[in-house]
């Protein structure tokens, strides 16, 4: 529990006592003035030398919630009037009548506060993988030890230790003021394409609702204007009356005749929309088909505002590494001195190693074994894994970012920690052939050689892996003396550091493994002189205490350490296809979709991938835009990506036959295939060229060509180009519906950028789930959650609102008309527990038990005929011929029921004692047509019959007839007047009134008939279509 006084409490303020101050820095030569901060720690308090300035902190609290007590009514209330119908009912309303925080506990360590020490660091920054700091440690006289500080010594809000019991710590930033809390943003409301149809679908009957109540006021006083109808005499003004304003008056009708039609705004549809997107999502949550033995977990609804949206998908951008692929390496094969190892090749043996058969003319051979064993002391030593050693009771397995299960280990093995999957890969590929990494201890590291002999090194530097320099380096002390580095990292970041002629024997191998899909990693040593480590020691040493561009000092130290090395060999490691990924990637092309390939990996291993997961074809065109492609001694950069963009315009755009709406790959010789290829750094280039004019062009080429290819690959992408290019494409022509799809944290961005972000539960980490919509433990599983799900939940909540519009239409124009025969007195048709009970009761459980169960089409056929999608795609159940369809259904329905019933009662005599209906038995009559029709046409568009809608559907029918002659048979002493008693008994005792409510309810429901049975399916996929879908688009 969080300390009470944690703010006032005096161990806190001795630990974490802080005092900012500008100085100037003369550690490093560092010689810039920057803000930083001190912690002192223990009782040490501030030298007399510095001027200790009192500042305020933010306490230990972090707000995450969306609201406050303070927001949350101005918030909230925005949020809901984005849709228009909240800001009507609110209207109609007038007319008619957590704080989340984290916090440190307040408990200090004995040994702790007797440290006398400094920490002083940059002042808080949001960037997590950066931290620059340095801690002096002060010891009775004797000069201050000060140690580097980086973002391996920063523990995060919300990590979980592991592997270690306890840790000792200091806090230096809290509250509001951590990373975590500085890296939020709040997601952004995600509004579908449902709810924007159904805005505009409600502008429509707003203008319908206003209509009629301005024609009805406008006739009444026109009406009244002739002598006698204003007064009659049955009727007399009282002077109030007399004396009243006439336009308040007017206004006052208008707002009458208002409250009267306001029913035809369906008021319950908005809760049936969420109870459906509530309850329709369990449904992805318990479908047995999206359940992974491996980890024992299911798909997972984030949110289900989106079900909808799922079957509307047009672009899908994908991660590469962890959700096409697995993300578990394999050890394939390495290269030593030109010579290929092939690992689990039965073929030929040697002292544990495989040969193949490349190079030809060295058939049988391989390299010696000095290069052999260097190249192993490599694979062991240059990497940041650590040992896992298991208890009593533990199995072993091997964790990547702290995610357990990637390989059970036998009993006499050891599991191992890593931060990416490749190292792991590559130390269990070099104890395969007899080099065994034991562990770090101590600044030791140890490992086991073919002879079974523990060699031991002393871990001098370890040179970080980044982006940029896209290689990581350590260096290492032998028992004898011997100072050397080894290098890992891609062939372009270590091919230029060695000598030409090594890298001729090895690059054949490398471009070979890369183009059969393999991730490759080049290694090369040095040997340091005790000059040359001298230097490297110095320079690196200062270069991590500086709190100033530590960053860029550290990088030019590397590069000068980084150089002049031998290039050793190569390995070739195998991240396996997803299960089933090239058949879900057919199946999201067949459906219509354009799926683009987002991925931080090097060109040719992602364009393996692209061909193995059967996004290009051997026939397909590829269309590059990658820095070699833009490398002309004629052109300047900018120059040759404009040549470009529009040669490939000219030939994927122009020059290409037009394709047939809904047909995004051409399976025909006739036609040519395109993929688009572009890097980072055109990337960069294209969306900020050296000038802003060239932007927007620049942009529509682009788009242009990638909207005629079937596939696009984006190789060597930052997590913010991601996000940027499914903005780019998101907010494009058309605004096409976008998903993205990854396992990992740094496809978040791109993840909360599209309409729906999918998370893959794989791992490396769980960021992607916690920021997705929904997520899946596979890939596989992306294909029924789209076609099938996606495609039946649009189905569903598009018939639902077309559904609410039509009956409620049906509902009001018979009140509407009834006004041209009871003078414009706003007399209502219905009893006033009709109006209440109708969208509640009496027509709500059919339409919901619908939207949630229907199946015009079965799961097994929407997954064997992808090309079904593209039937329901582009808003297609929502646009204005359907909306027109539905709307005219009603209006036709609604003239029916009013003016069938009045053919009725030209007949005065309807009852066999001579006694004629009334006004409330007219009102019953209709609104028995009524709701037998609207229920009834619900059930001949239903095609998925389960006991459920049978119960609601008769049941609903059942209980308003329950209900009518229970309300009307016994007289309640609550109500003033009741309209309806023993109505509905009487209405039922006339034969004449049975006769036209069947004939009226046949005749209503007889063009609806007739359409299904007489239209004419189009298309290659339409008759399956037309045969479930309830109306034509």
């Amino acid at each position: 529990m969080q300390c009470p006084n944690c703010s006032n409490c005096p161990e806190r303020r001795r630990v974490q006592s802080r005092c900012v101050r500008r100085r100037r820095l003369l550690c490093g030569g560092d010689e810039k003035r920057v803000d930083s901060r001190t912690i002192y720690v223990g009782h040490r308090p501030c030298p007399d030398t510095e001027a200790f300035i009192p500042s305020k902190f933010c306490d230990n609290r972090i707000v995450s919630s969306k609201y406050t007590v303070w927001n949350f009514l101005p918030k909230n209330l925005f949020e809901q009037f984005r849709r228009i119908a909240n800001f009507y009912f609110l209207i109609i309303f007038l007319v008619q009548v957590s704080e989340l925080s984290s916090f440190i506990i307040c408990n200090t360590e004995k040994d702790l506060q007797a440290l006398p020490a400094t920490i002083e660091c940059e002042q808080p920054q949001p960037d997590l993988y950066k931290f620059v700091g340095r801690m002096h440690i002060y010891k009775p006289e004797q000069e201050p030890a000060v140690r580097s500080l980086g973002p391996e010594n920063l523990l995060l809000k919300g990590a979980t230790l592991k592997n270690t019991k306890k840790i000792y710590g200091v806090a230096v930033y809290t509250g509001m003021e951590t990373k975590m809390a500085l890296n939020y943003q709040g997601k952004s409301q995600k509004r579908s394409a449902v709810e924007k149809s159904i805005n505009a679908f409600l502008l429509v009957y707003l203008c319908i609702l206003i209509s009629k109540a301005v024609v009805c006021t406008t006739l009444k006083y026109v009406w009244q204007s002739k002598e006698g109808q204003d007064e009659p005499w049955y009727n007399q003004k009282t002077q109030k009356e007399k004396d009243t304003n006439m336009y308040l008056k007017m206004f006052t009708d208008f707002l009458s005749f208002m409250v009267l039609f306001n029913f035809i705004i369906p008021v319950s549809m908005y809760v049936t929309v969420e109870m459906q997107k509530f309850l329709g999502s369990f449904f992805i949550t318990w479908d047995k088909d999206f359940f992974d033995p491996e980890i024992q977990e299911g798909a997972l609804v984030n949110t289900s505002d989106l079900n909808e949206e799922l079957g509307q998908v047009e672009y899908v951008f994908t991660d590469k590494t962890g959700t096409l692929t697995q993300n578990n390496m394999e050890f394939i094969e390495c290269c030593i001195d030109g010579f290929q190892y092939k690992h689990r090749d039965t073929r030929c043996e040697l002292d544990g190693f495989t040969v193949t058969d490349e190079p030809v003319n060295k058939l049988q051979q391989k390299a010696g074994q000095e290069k052999e064993e260097l190249f192993l002391r490599a694979l062991c030593l240059c990497h940041t894994v650590q040992v896992k050693e298991a208890g009593s009771e533990e199995v072993l397995t091997d964790q990547v970012d702290g995610i357990d299960g990637m390989q059970p280990q036998p009993e006499e093995e050891r599991g191992f920690i890593a931060s990416s999957p490749d190292e792991i890969a590559l130390v269990r590929g070099a104890m395969e052939y007899g080099f065994t990494f034991l562990g770090l201890e101590s600044k030791s590291m140890k490992i086991k050689n073919r002879e079974n002999n523990i060699e031991e090194y002393k871990l001098l530097h370890v040179l970080n892996f980044d982006p940029v320099r896209r290689r990581m380096s350590v260096i290492v002390q032998t028992k004898s003396g011997e100072t050397l580095l080894f290098c890992k990292g891609a062939d372009s970041s270590i091919f230029p550091r060695v000598k030409p002629e090594e890298v001729d024997r090895i690059r054949m191998h490398v471009e070979r493994n890369a183009t059969e899909g393999y991730r490759t990693l080049c290694v090369a040593y040095k040997q340091l002189s005790a000059e040359e480590y001298a230097v490297a020691d110095t320079g690196l040493r200062e270069a991590r205490l500086t709190l100033q561009d530590r960053e860029q000092k550290l990088m030019a130290m590397y590069n000068q350490v980084e150089t002049g090395m031998s290039l050793i060999g190569a390995t070739a490691v195998e991240d396996r296809l997803q299960e089933e990924a090239a058949e879900t990637m057919e199946a999201l092309q067949g459906a219509g979709m354009k799926v683009w390939v987002l991925t931080g990996d090097k060109m040719e291993t992602a364009k393996s991938t692209c061909y193995a997961c059967r996004l290009f074809q051997r026939g397909t065109e590829l269309l590059e835009l990658t820095v070699r492609t833009l490398e002309d001694g004629r052109l300047k950069r900018e120059e040759k990506l404009l040549e470009l963009l529009r040669d490939y315009h000219r030939r994927a755009v122009q020059d290409a036959p037009p394709v047939k709406a809904g047909v995004t790959r051409s399976w025909s010789t006739a036609n040519q295939d395109y993929g688009f290829i572009i890097d980072g750094a055109t990337l960069s280039l294209m969306m900020n060229p050296p000038r802003e004019a060239d932007a927007s062009q620049y942009r529509s080429l682009f788009l242009q060509i990638c909207q005629n290819c079937t596939a696009v690959l984006c190789c060597r992408m930052a997590p913010l180009q991601k996000a940027q290019i499914v903005k780019m494409v998101k907010n494009s022509k058309g605004s096409p519906i976008t998903l993205s799809i990854g396992d990992g944290a740094n496809d978040v961005s791109m993840i909360l950028e599209a309409h729906v972000g999918i998370g893959i539960k794989g791992k490396e980490g769980r960021q992607a789930v916690r920021n997705s919509d929904y997520a899946i433990p596979k890939l596989k599983h992306l294909k029924k959650l789209l076609l099938a799900h996606g495609h039946l939940y649009y189905v569903r909540i598009a018939h639902l609102v077309q559904y609410f519009f039509y009956k409620n239409l049906c509902f009001i124009l018979p009140q509407f008309l009834y006004q041209f025969f009871c003078g414009y007195s706003q007399q209502p048709l219905y009893d006033a527990a009709y109006l209440t009970m109708y969208n509640i009761c009496f027509t709500s459980m059919p339409i919901l038990a619908y939207s949630l169960l229907e199946q015009h089409i079965s799961m097994e056929i929407l997954l064997d005929n992808a090309a079904l999608y593209r039937e329901i795609a582009n808003n297609a159940m929502l646009r204005w011929r359907p909306f027109l369809y539905w709307t005219v259904l009603g209006i036709f329905q609604g003239l029916l029921f009013f003016f069938g019933v009045r053919f009725l009662f030209s007949n005065p005599a309807l009852q066999d004692n001579g006694q004629v209906f009334g006004n409330w038995s007219y009102g019953t009559i209709v609104f028995t047509v009524l709701v037998f029709t609207v229920t009834l046409k619900l059930a001949l568009d239903t095609r998925h019959w389960t006991w459920i809608n049978h119960f609601v559907i008769w049941g609903s029918l059942a209980f308003y007839v329950f209900f009518s002659f229970f309300w009307g048979g016994i007289i309640w002493p609550f109500l003033k007047q009741q309209r309806l008693y023993f109505v509905f008994a009487n209405m039922l005792s006339s034969v004449s009134a049975w006769l036209v409510i069947i004939i009226l309810i046949l005749l209503s429901l007889l063009p609806e008939i007739l359409l299904v049975v007489l239209r004419k399916p189009r298309g290659p996929h339409s008759r399956q279509v037309y045969l479930f879908l309830p109306f034509p688009f």
